[in-house]
């Protein structure tokens, strides 16, 4: 009896189907068809046929199992919310720090140093004009630097993430000051947050210090040096956002995003590294776009596929290494100098995708970021948006909500199957190392770039206040943060000439004399030198210097 009902409703629903149909097309007779950015075709209605419970178990599972796109833990967010990692530079290291305690006060729970241009380029800042300093990030060239950032600041139980492409100084100097207070090592946790150099050769040229080959040796240094000495540190955050940010789609960055992780898996395998112990510290970093179910269906197919990957290509039995652990910020590139205060409603949408994705930590943007370094009240506003959606709006209280949507459920295995392509096609490239050396990824970036642009520039793509919407504005909101006082940078630059004058320069010498011989053997770790360096005194412009001049400096694969 319960079978003939079931197959009658079934009938009924096939003819209520039907009668939608056709009363959907009598409405709407010219109805476009509807892509998201990764070039899936949206349909207006998603039903059973589509997606049904008969696929809950290879399909999603339960959180903290295979196929792990509920999340990675049992408990998620119910149990643990996200760490809330606002990204900070500014200024000089009293600025930094002065902010760094407001924030925490506010309720930051995670911290990031973002540093000066002048530092991302590899340079101190007595080497770039003074007008630049200090204005995009806090200038850390020195032990003494890193101190007077963390001053008040117990860094042995805090988690902190470095905005420090290699050679990895920042780590270093962090390192040296936990040595100068007593910390032990292995109480220092974070992330090595731009340590991917393959995003930065593709999408992201002021990040790359030295020749890729160079690169690729000191990353593999780099883990194994934490590994050993810096056990709770994680070495690698493989970066989607730079690709994404560049152009790239959703599915596009995610797939490439794997593909980095593979490849440095591949490189760490080939030292006689062992997967079941570098692994676990693998972790991610990727954009959120304002294209909502995308970003969801982004994040859970690239958990699901990331636990194949390390189960089935690399056979890994440690589940800690199953777990695909990501950070995110909300995307910059969403945001609009024109009518600024909507990028409130923007960064508010994006991080809703972010959490319902199952993110571990976030930052999200200041409304002025697109401006300037953000305001101080910006930071605020961006702060509280974290703990509104946690606590008035309640987004904690269950895990995957969004999990049985017809919707969802068929764009996760869409947005895999088309992940699942792409890695296809990087492996038959050679891998992503190869492929980036060829600009095989980097033509695809620009002509996802190109495309987009396009849909803006037709009107095909709205963007409120810019293409459609627009409005007489007073600028009163357009208040970028001031450039730091002349003479706050001229004392800083001041103090740098001190330390330098103050040094042991026979400790300088021989530190960089070691780190000459470790960049011209294949027996001694970089990175361990680096970090012998910065104890011994020498700066961060000093040893980039060092390593460029004796193992190449980077350069554009092409031009695009």
């Amino acid at each position: 009896m319960a079978r003939k009902r079931a197959v009658l409703l079934q009938d009924d629903s096939i003819d209520a189907h039907a009668e939608w149909r056709r009363d959907y097309e009598q409405q709407l007779p010219h109805d476009k068809a509807v892509t998201n950015r990764s070039g899936i075709e949206i349909k207006p209605l998603y039903t059973p046929n589509d997606w049904n419970d008969a696929s809950y178990v290879g399909d999603l599972g339960y959180p903290g199992q295979p196929p792990m796109t509920r999340g990675i833990y049992a408990t998620m967010h119910r149990g643990r919310t996200w760490s809330q990692r606002q990204l900070i530079g500014l200024g000089t290291p009293l600025d930094y720090n002065q902010r760094l305690k407001r924030l925490i006060d506010a309720g930051t729970s995670a911290i990031s140093l973002i540093p000066c241009n002048s530092v991302y380029r590899g340079y101190d800042i007595d080497e770039v004009d003074p007008l630049l300093v200090g204005t995009c990030g806090t200038t850390v060239n020195t032990i003494d630097d890193m101190d007077v950032c963390f001053r008040g600041i117990n860094i042995g139980r805090i988690s902190t993430a470095m905005n420090d492409p290699l050679p990895f100084t920042l780590l270093a100097l962090l390192l040296a000051v936990a040595k100068r207070r007593g910390v032990s090592w292995d109480h220092v946790t974070g992330t090595s947050n731009q340590s991917d150099y393959i995003s930065h050769f593709v999408a992201n040229h002021m990040f790359f210090r030295l020749a890729l080959p160079a690169s690729r040796r000191l990353l593999v240094d780099h883990i194994a040096f934490c590994n050993q000495w810096v056990p709770n540190w994680n070495p690698l955050s493989v970066v989607g956002q730079h690709m994404q940010q560049a152009g790239a789609t959703p599915a596009q960055a995610m797939a490439f995003t794997l593909c980095t992780a593979i490849q440095y898996a591949e490189d760490c395998i080939n030292r006689d590294m062992d997967p079941e112990t570098f692994l676990p510290r693998f972790t991610f970093f990727f954009d959120i776009a304002i294209s909502f179910f995308e970003e969801i269906a982004k994040f859970r197919a690239g958990r699901r596929l990331w636990q194949k990957i390390v189960r089935q290509r690399f056979g890994v039995t440690n589940s800690k290494a199953w777990r695909f652990k990501f950070h995110a910020q909300t995307s910059g590139v969403d945001l609009t100098r024109q009518q600024p205060l909507n990028n409130i409603a923007r960064v508010t949408t994006q991080a809703m995708a972010g959490i319902f994705g199952g993110l571990q930590s976030l930052h999200t943007d200041a409304y002025d970021e697109v401006l300037s370094t953000p305001t101080e009240a910006a930071a605020q506003i961006a702060i509280s948006t974290q703990n509104i959606l946690r606590d008035e709006a309640h987004l904690t209280d269950v895990i995957d909500p969004l999990a049985g949507s017809y919707y969802v459920e068929t764009l996760t295995n869409q947005m895999e199957q088309k992940i699942e392509a792409l890695i296809g096609q990087i492996d038959a490239a050679g891998g992503m190392f190869k492929a980036v050396e060829q600009g095989i990824v980097q033509n695809m970036v620009g002509e996802s770039a190109r495309e987009f642009a396009h849909q803006v520039e037709t009107g095909e793509q709205v963007i409120v206040g810019v293409n459609a919407f627009q409005a007489e504005e007073d600028g009163s909101v357009r208040q970028p943060l001031e450039r730091p006082e002349p003479h706050r940078i001229q004392n800083q630059l001041d103090q740098l000439r001190s330390f330098k004058a103050a040094r042991d320069q026979s400790k300088v010498q021989s530190a960089l004399d070691k780190l000459t011989a470790a960049a011209n053997s294949d027996d001694i770790n970089v990175f361990a030198e680096v970090v012998d360096a910065a104890i011994a005194g020498v700066t961060h412009g000093e040893i980039v210097a060092c390593l460029r001049r004796e193992m190449g400096a980077g350069e554009p694969l092409i031009s695009i």
